[in-house]
């Protein structure tokens, strides 16, 4: 059977980019050598007007990865607030596309999809780490 996928969440507002990556890593083979998985708030029932710190916290209890949009630290809820108040030593970390548009970008996408590789080869590395910017 193998081992257990790495689990990645696309936050709502780059479901598209998220799917963009995902080719990239498919048209270039990782999808064939590395049990990556991808799901969308949809797929998993997530209500798309959650708050950051409940999507974290779901990600975090269900072994899922957030890749998200850069954001910023905008109240108790947000993201950075909830990873600088909750973020543990064996946490997940959260993947930030430094810019989001630019997946549109072939050279760029396989510059993500190469870090996006790198830490699921090395997610032990990367636990408690809070946020990633790739690439």
């Amino acid at each position: 059977m193998g081992p257990e996928p790495v689990k990645f969440l696309s936050d709502h507002d780059i479901e598209g980019y998220a799917q963009l990556l995902w080719g990239t890593l498919a048209s270039v083979g990782w999808l064939e050598l590395l049990r990556l998985e991808l799901v969308t708030f949809r797929d998993i029932d997530l209500p798309v007007n959650s708050d950051d710190r409940a999507v974290w916290r779901f990600a975090q209890a269900n072994g899922f990865i957030l890749i998200t949009n850069n954001r910023n630290m905008k109240g108790e809820t947000s993201l950075e607030y909830t990873i600088r108040e909750e973020n543990q030593l064996d946490s997940l970390p959260v993947l930030t596309i430094g810019n989001v548009e630019r997946l549109t970008d072939l050279g760029y996408r396989e510059q993500c999809a190469d870090v996006l590789v790198e830490i699921s080869l090395n997610l032990e590395n990367h636990l408690g780490r809070g946020r990633i910017y790739i690439p």
